[in-house]
């Protein structure tokens, strides 16, 4: 068996040739079938935290009311364990096989579990088998999900133009932000209408049973959009440097990719480990907080948590688009700044009986929020290259994940141990120091080229100006090189010198 080499490409000048101009229509298409398959991801886990009470009494009857809610939230929890499988599935198949693909076949296992919760009898119906069946559906939502926001992040990202990539990126989650909205809006609109005793019986299946249309929707939208103009380039040249490596990509082993790219992936675990804390703690946990530990009625502490989100939609993809004035890395630093500053305040505000005092208090986490979920999208996808984008992203994604997976369950049983109601705002000062100390970190990505790629471009006017801009980029490239090379140059000198000094005092070295 004779061992191939690969032949390095050709390198030829850049030139307008290698820019793409993003057709306009096909973008739209690509970010609204991607934002709604976020959107739908998010209903459910909206949907689920904010009907945690509801399940914990049907599936955990036996359990105490703070266990009941444990264990709803639990079960929450654990498919986040899944996920890092899930995405080192989907990482596979997406740089493999494309990334629309395996976002049409994620968003159908989606739907399918979702709506298969809303038909799973009580625990007074099967007994056991009842929270048996949820869990296994959460795990196959867990699955699909691995695969889910970084392939709907990777999508939305290869085909933006390089100077809307962070404004595109943000509708992303505002899909995200959106669906809890639309969820938990759902949930408070039932109970006022069914009551707590109909809620409680079978109210509580509805939400559960709309993702069923929602899935069809979304996977017509994401069937009708093309592949990324960066995939579809990938393939071209793959296919022009040696047609069989078509078919043993990716080309890096997970072990590879980590030694290769070990500060990307950690850039990427630490702002995955601050947002998502901070989004699961807001959105998830707070509304058990607010009934549970601070005995409001479900309706009203849901409520209020839906008017957050409602302004936190309007913010989203205002800092997107400031973020591709002024660069992502302002954002997550004082964002993560903010949270660190402002957690101990925001809690106590919280705390109080005031309804104003509690909405001030949400409201100054969630701005925050914003500030790292409105970069997050556009930033995550160009720390990779293209041919191991998905793999790299979902696989080190999720890892992160399955830490903040866990904050509404640990919050609650810490809150529950401890019978502190400050712990939460501990938690979520732990978060934001992973921010601030990730944020020094990352590489300023605005209006650059997704690592490895050609330059995205809206219109031809663009495609120079952005030619002259990768022109710019390149000579300051080079002079840094050169820099290098010089002080390289100039230590081997040194070590030159005392070589020489050793060797003179040795009678058989020269």
């Amino acid at each position: 068996m004779t061992q191939r080499t690969a032949t390095p490409p050709d390198v030829r000048p850049l030139s307008i040739h290698d820019i793409t101009v993003i057709d306009d229509a096909k973008l739209k298409k690509a970010v609204t079938a991607a934002a709604l398959g976020n959107a739908m991801e998010w209903f459910d886990f909206g949907v689920y935290g904010f009907v945690a009470f509801a399940l914990g009494k049907v599936f955990f009857p036996d359990a105490a009311p703070a266990v009941q809610t444990i264990a709803a939230l639990g079960t929450f929890s654990v498919p986040f364990l899944v996920r890092p499988l899930g995405g080192v599935f989907f990482g596979l198949m997406g740089d493999r096989f494309g990334r629309q693909k395996v976002l049409s076949l994620t968003i159908i296992i989606m739907a399918i579990s979702t709506f298969c919760i809303g038909l799973i009898p009580s625990y007074a119906s099967i007994g056991l088998w009842a929270p048996i069946i949820l869990l296994l559906c959460k795990l196959a939502q867990g699955f699909s999900v691995g695969g889910e926001y970084t392939g709907a992040a990777i999508f939305v990202a290869e085909y933006a133009p390089d100077r809307r990539r962070g404004f595109l990126g943000s509708w992303l989650d505002f899909g995200s932000i959106a669906g809890f909205v639309l969820g938990a809006g759902m949930v408070v609109l039932l109970q006022a209408i069914l009551g707590e005793a109909s809620f409680l019986d079978w109210g509580w299946r509805i939400p559960f049973f709309i993702a069923g249309p929602l899935g069809l929707l979304g996977l017509h939208l994401r069937h009708a959009a093309e592949e990324t103009p960066a995939f579809t380039q990938q393939l071209e040249k793959m296919e022009k440097e040696d047609r069989d490596a078509i078919k043993e990509r990716p080309t890096m082993s997970f072990l590879d990719i980590f030694s290769t790219y070990r500060k990307p992936l950690l850039v990427c675990i630490g702002m995955v480990l601050a947002t998502n804390i901070t989004y699961y703690m807001l959105l998830t946990y707070m509304p058990t907080y607010l009934s549970s530990s601070l005995g409001y009625s479900e309706d009203h502490g849901v409520l209020i948590i839906v008017v957050v989100m409602i302004g936190m939609l309007f913010v989203q993809p205002i800092v997107g688009f400031f973020s591709d004035k002024v660069g992502r890395k302002p954002f997550l630093l004082i964002g993560s700044l903010g949270l660190l500053i402002i957690a101990f305040p925001a809690f106590m505000l919280i705390g109080h009986d005031n309804i104003g005092l509690i909405f001030v208090g949400l409201l100054l986490i969630a701005i925050f929020l914003n500030f790292l979920i409105g970069v997050m999208a556009a930033t995550l996808p160009a720390l990779f290259p293209t041919r191991i984008r998905y793999s790299a992203l979902a696989s080190s994604f999720n890892v992160a994940i399955i830490i903040a997976g866990l904050t509404p369950t640990v919050a609650a049983w810490l809150v529950e141990t401890t019978n502190n109601l400050m712990v939460p705002a501990i938690y979520l000062m732990i978060a934001a120091m992973i921010g601030l100390i990730t944020s020094f970190y990352l590489p300023e990505t605005a209006n650059r080229p997704l690592r490895g790629d050609t330059p995205n471009a809206s219109n031809p006017r663009e495609a120079r100006a952005l030619l002259q801009q990768a022109y710019d980029h390149i000579e300051q490239t080079v002079q840094e090189v050169d820099e290098e090379i010089v002080a390289l140059e100039q230590q081997i000198e040194v070590l030159k010198a005392r070589r020489q000094r050793l060797t003179d005092r040795h009678p058989d070295l020269e």
